[in-house]
């Protein structure tokens, strides 16, 4: 059976075409059965559209608590039967319950070499403290805010002329190369979460996970 991805969204969706992308070229043997967001504006459900991808939008601002607006969520996405939950910039804090109902099946993307800088403005707070690396990474997600175990991480050299806006440039392409590749493994059924940490191919891998040598 395909492996179903369910695809979470807030903006352009730059890395749901990434994935869409790798899916069309036979690199990444799954579909794409919903994307998700919660803003009905959101471009990123035009290109689910074009793609012939089932697009749907959940106001956020419509419920009266994070955990009633999960559940729609849940509803909507196990309906389509989802494998996999991809956040791909998707700007919603997560409630627990959520996070438990996907546990081990949950795959967000953080623009930092975590764990250093959580959050938000991850490539201002790089340059203001002189790193010489910057990067992406991908992890499972728990309750702990961008705190999940690691899967794997896409890492560069800082450029002395580097700014907030070029490094954004530079994290964002190489999400592009990192998420298909994770989620390859997803559908190939070689990776996993297990309590002892996230498995690769049936090997534990390193505390930062699988490192992507983008260096060249």
């Amino acid at each position: 059976m395909t492996h179903r991805l369910a695809v979470l969204i807030s903006g352009t969706g730059s890395n749901l075409q990434a994935i869409l992308d790798a899916i069309d070229a036979g690199e990444l043997p799954a579909r794409v059965s919903l994307v998700l967001s919660n803003k009905a504006g959101a471009a990123g459900l035009a290109r689910a559209e074009r793609a012939g991808v089932p697009a749907q939008a959940i106001d956020h601002r419509g419920f009266p608590d994070r955990a009633s607006f999960d559940q729609a969520m849940i509803e909507r996405i196990d309906a389509h039967g989802a494998d996999t939950v991809v956040l791909a910039g998707f700007m919603r804090i997560l409630s627990p319950g959520f996070v438990r109902h996907y546990q081990g099946r949950l795959i967000n993307i953080h623009p930092s070499l975590l764990p250093k800088y959580p959050g938000l403005n991850t490539h201002a707070r790089a340059l203001e403290a002189g790193d010489r690396e910057h990067g992406c990474s991908l992890h499972f997600v728990t309750d702990e805010l961008d705190g999940g175990p690691l899967i794997a991480q896409a890492r560069f050299p800082v450029a002395a002329n580097d700014t907030a806006e070029t490094l954004s440039e530079k994290v964002q392409a190489r999400e592009h190369r990192l998420y298909p590749q994770v989620l390859r493994w997803r559908a190939q059924q070689r990776l996993q979460m297990t309590d002892q940490g996230v498995e690769l191919d049936g090997e534990r891998l390193p505390a930062q996970g699988f490192q992507m040598d983008t260096h060249g």
